[in-house]
């Protein structure tokens, strides 16, 4: 098995990393790596109905979409996510513990009590430290886990934080759950880094035949490569969301204001804006242009420029009403 730290803070190559890891190479792969501040959700989750959008746009946190199932989860410099990916016989099934038990013996041997709950989550004293999630590739199995050792808790609330009412679909939706950081439960300081080395010297222990390895200009070339084309990509980390609905109750310009979309594949189908701020004409002119265009801010940015009555707005008014339809 080849060990790697991959020492990348981009979180679209470090989850293209992943893939590249997984489908192009066939040795057996233990990472760990850390993130810029992200959200990093799960391949049939719906991205918008996961992320508070106002905040997210806000404080330039990029959101992914990975390859494997299971909830959105938040990144950033004090977060640590493990990524074991090896072949296995076929017919293999999920098996998370097998995967999460070399974490919990770090942490054991530290003098944490930390625990396996649930079918993917590692608590201590039933407080949520990591989920985890599985993915099958013909004979290759990807485990990749998050472990909240030092990161800003009031950052992944506040970026998580969703209003799901506004939301109508049959996507995967996150349980959220009340966290904790492993560094508080230390019975000495230790920094992330001193952690880091720790769980890979474990793991380099633990299985023979280990090797440590730094990834080549080739293998980043590679990853690129997934990066350009897909993780970096609207249509991957937006777009490819299951079809929804979506309606939200508000005011504009001192006026109540309903908007409703149904979208597919990222696009809008069908727009129902109902209001005073505006004539019926204006209205219609917006739902009709609207039609058909990107569920994407900058998008729909370009459009309402379109409507003269929009385009007259103060840049606050206008971004106003575009938060209305996330």
């Amino acid at each position: 098995m080849l060990c790697i730290h991959n020492t990348s803070m981009d979180p679209i190559f470090n989850v293209a990393a992943e893939e590249y890891l997984l489908k192009d190479r066939g040795e057996d792969f233990f990472v760990l790596w850390c993130s810029r501040p992200s959200i990093i959700i799960g391949k049939h989750q719906n991205a918008y109905a996961e992320i508070n959008f106002e905040f997210v746009r806000e404080n330039d946190i990029e959101v992914v979409r990975r390859l494997s199932g299971g909830g959105a989860v938040f990144h950033d410099p004090g977060n640590i996510n493990y990524t074991f990916i090896r072949s296995v016989p076929p017919g293999t099934g999920i098996d998370f513990v097998r995967y999460t038990t070399p974490i919990l013996e770090v942490l054991q041997d530290l003098g944490v009590d930390a625990q396996l709950t649930g079918r993917s989550d590692l608590t201590i004293a039933g407080w949520k430290f990591s989920g985890n999630a599985q993915y099958i590739y013909r004979n290759r199995v990807l485990h990749h886990g998050t472990m909240l050792f030092s990161s800003e808790i009031k950052n992944l609330s506040a970026a998580l934080q969703v209003n799901p009412d506004s939301y109508q679909d049959r996507a995967i939706q996150s349980n959220r759950s009340t966290v904790t950081n492993i560094q508080q439960h230390l019975s000495r300081q230790m920094g992330i880094l001193e952690f880091i080395d720790l769980v890979m010297e474990y793991v380099v222990s633990c299985n023979p035949d280990t090797a440590l390895y730094r990834l080549t200009a080739q293998d980043k070339q590679n990853i690129q490569r997934y990066s350009r084309e897909k993780y970096a990509t609207w249509e991957w980390n937006f777009g490819f969301s299951p079809p929804y609905s979506f309606a939200r109750s508000s005011r504009f310009m001192n006026t109540p204001v309903e908007i409703h979309l149904k979208v597919r594949q990222g696009i809008i189908q069908t727009v129902r804006i109902s209001g005073d701020f505006a004539d019926h004409q204006t209205i219609s002119d917006l739902e009709e242009r609207l039609t058909g265009v990107s569920h994407r801010h900058d998008t729909i940015l370009e459009t309402m420029h379109k409507v003269p009555f929009f385009a007259r707005l103060e840049a606050d008014s206008l971004e106003g009403f575009i938060q209305l339809m996330f």
